[in-house]
């Protein structure tokens, strides 16, 4: 995780995130008239940046999203529920760029199931965390936020994310700006154990996710069961453990 905090030693990699944050924003605002949930979410194509910035931009991708979210709520879903937009939107990139690590672009054929694997990690990751924030807030029930936010993210990563990495991979590497590329290798090598991290992230975000899902539809009516964000919180340090050890 090391290289989230050392990009913003390279003046390109900042380029690159004002870059990600800005057309995320621009894609996002005038979508802002066509609400899911009022006041909360709205259709998105926007979200397919977090997918193919973070494997193409890596950390900058991810920093990117974070602060295109942040910047499109200001135009009508400002709250304090934005806070963990910002992380959500965060995780929505940094989760796939791990996974996808020192693998090829082109041709893309073989890496299919990898991108639909890492597409589902980064909407789930941002689906709990926003629905986590946004439950513990009791501004919506989790059920209704966090199935909207990974329907919002993965559906729309997986329709328009293959189309626009085609476009752009071969330009990013014709100009050198794969993430990888403009880091030196000590500042962006993995964490101290990447497999078992993603194994931790798989974990945390997927199973708070569900577990989320069955307790506040009703699927586990256990009057013993504890407040669902108690209930949330053991998977969420799961996946913030998988992020650091990735």
């Amino acid at each position: 995780m090391r290289e989230v905090w050392r990009m913003w030693r390279y003046s390109t990699m900042v380029v690159l995130t004002v870059l990600t944050a800005g057309l995320f924003a621009a894609i996002l605002i005038p979508f802002k008239g066509i609400p899911l949930i009022p006041g909360v979410t709205e259709l998105r194509p926007a979200n397919v940046i977090p997918l193919v910035f973070g494997l193409l931009f890596g950390p900058a991708g991810a920093w990117g999203a974070a602060f295109g979210n942040l910047i499109g709520d200001f135009f009508g879903t400002l709250g304090p529920g934005s806070l963990f937009g910002f992380w959500g939107n965060f995780l929505a990139a940094y989760l796939p760029y791990q996974m996808w690590r020192g693998r090829p672009f082109q041709p893309l054929g073989p890496h299919w199931l990898r991108l639909i694997l890492a597409a589902l990690l980064g909407g789930t990751g941002c689906a709990l965390v926003v629905g986590f924030g946004l439950a513990s807030l009791r501004l919506l029930p989790f059920s209704i936020i966090a199935v909207a936010v990974f329907l919002n993210n993965v559906l729309v990563a997986l329709t328009l994310g293959p189309f626009l990495l085609k476009l752009l991979a071969p330009r990013v590497s014709r100009w050198d700006l794969y993430w990888e590329e403009l880091m030196a290798p000590g500042d962006c090598q993995p964490g101290p154990a990447p497999k078992v991290g993603l194994i931790l992230a798989w974990m945390g975000a997927g199973g708070g996710y569900f577990l989320g899902l069955a307790v506040s539809t009703g699927l586990l009516p256990w009057t013993a069961l504890p407040p669902l964000p108690l209930l949330l919180a053991p998977f969420l340090a799961l996946l913030c453990l998988g992020c650091v050890l990735m």
